[in-house]
């Protein structure tokens, strides 16, 4: 199988193309703009295989992405490519409507034309999304594939609008598409502006931890290779049409995260001092949805998928991943993203 996998050089993508090459043996084309959250240096583990091919283009690119149709004749797209950090959505949302929006209306389009002209047989678009599409829960319940949109952010209403867009051309065109809402991700190549990777370097170097609010929104964490294993499911046994919602069934505490990065900073770094005096609670940021969680019981029952790690296994694992890897993450950290507030409101 030949898949193209747009932004693959991200964190969740780039852990898609490793698991599809390495692990499925599929050939992989990937298509990423290397924005500041792209990095090729994450792909290290497959870039040396026959299997691996990356190509720099933006996917709001219509001529760039209709001649990557037509250069590689794919059996596949999974598209993953977003602007994707809620808090500099808050700041600067026309880029996410663009790349979310118009970039997945013209891979769409240009994967419709690609199917109808060359009358391309079992072909798959997997459309990677969130589930802060679905806005904001309240004490109790899940989201399932069927609840309503609520979006709460600029982040969350394009992603939302891209899955509107993806769905529609299945329904309107036939194109072969399948939508998958996945739970907040983390593990290994995580790009530092987000909370886990924040926290772990931020305690690294002795610098406050700052938490929202008083850090009781609650996510459900999903350890982003047991996302990737999903994906390779949904791909190879999904039914176009429908909808996948990917979970951990690890719902915690944004101050319950943390804690957990400190008690294994004091475990594998011990200073004078515990690492858990380091957090400082901020102003939290507008539109900050209370409480996800996943019900990824359609995925589990129908193509038999469940998550290896479980909250605890996977944050030591990524713990000790960002203390082992400094080679990584060193250099976004100096010269792309230092740890500074992002979302504050624009004037």
């Amino acid at each position: 199988m030949r898949v193209v996998v747009t932004g693959g050089a991200g964190f969740i993508g780039s852990a898609v193309c490793r698991h599809f090459i390495l692990e499925l043996g599929y050939d992989v084309v990937i298509l990423d703009k290397l924005t500041y959250a792209g990095n090729l240096d994450s792909l290290k583990a497959a870039a040396s295989h026959e299997r691996y091919t990356f190509e720099k283009h933006d996917i709001c690119d219509a001529d760039a992405v209709n001649g990557i149709f037509a250069k590689y004749r794919p059996d596949a797209v999974v598209h993953l490519a977003a602007e994707s950090h809620v808090d500099r959505s808050i700041s600067g949302s026309d880029i996410f409507v663009k790349t979310n929006v118009f970039g997945t209306f013209t891979l769409l389009e240009a994967a419709r034309r690609y199917v109808a002209s060359n009358g391309v047989k079992d072909f798959r678009f997997i459309h990677v999304s969130t589930d802060e599409v679905y806005g904001s829960l309240g004490d109790a319940g899940l989201f399932t594939e069927t609840t309503p949109y609520d979006p709460s952010s600029p982040y969350s209403a394009t992603k939302a609008a891209s899955d509107h867009l993806a769905k529609s051309w299945h329904r309107t065109y036939g194109l072969p598409v399948i939508v998958s809402n996945c739970s907040n991700n983390y593990g290994p190549y995580h790009f530092p502006e987000k909370l886990i990777p924040l926290m772990i370097l931020n305690a690294l170097e002795q610098k406050p931890l700052p938490v929202y609010g008083n850090g009781s929104n609650i996510r459900d964490w999903l350890y982003v290779e047991d996302h990737a294993r999903a994906l390779g499911l949904i791909l190879a046994k999904g039914r176009p049409g429908e909808t996948y919602n990917i979970g951990g069934r690890n719902e915690r505490k944004n101050i319950e995260v943390v804690h957990q990065v400190c008690s294994w900073m004091d475990r594998l770094r011990p200073l004078a001092h515990s690492h858990h005096e380091l957090i400082q609670f901020v102003p939290d940021r507008p539109g900050h949805d209370q409480r996800y969680a996943i019900d990824a019981s359609k995925l589990e029952q129908e193509l038999g998928w469940r998550a290896k790690e479980t909250f605890e296994t996977g944050i030591e694992k990524t713990v000790r991943w960002y203390l082992a890897n400094k080679d990584w993450w060193q250099p976004l950290r100096e010269k792309v993203y230092g740890g500074e507030r992002l979302g504050l409101m624009r004037a």
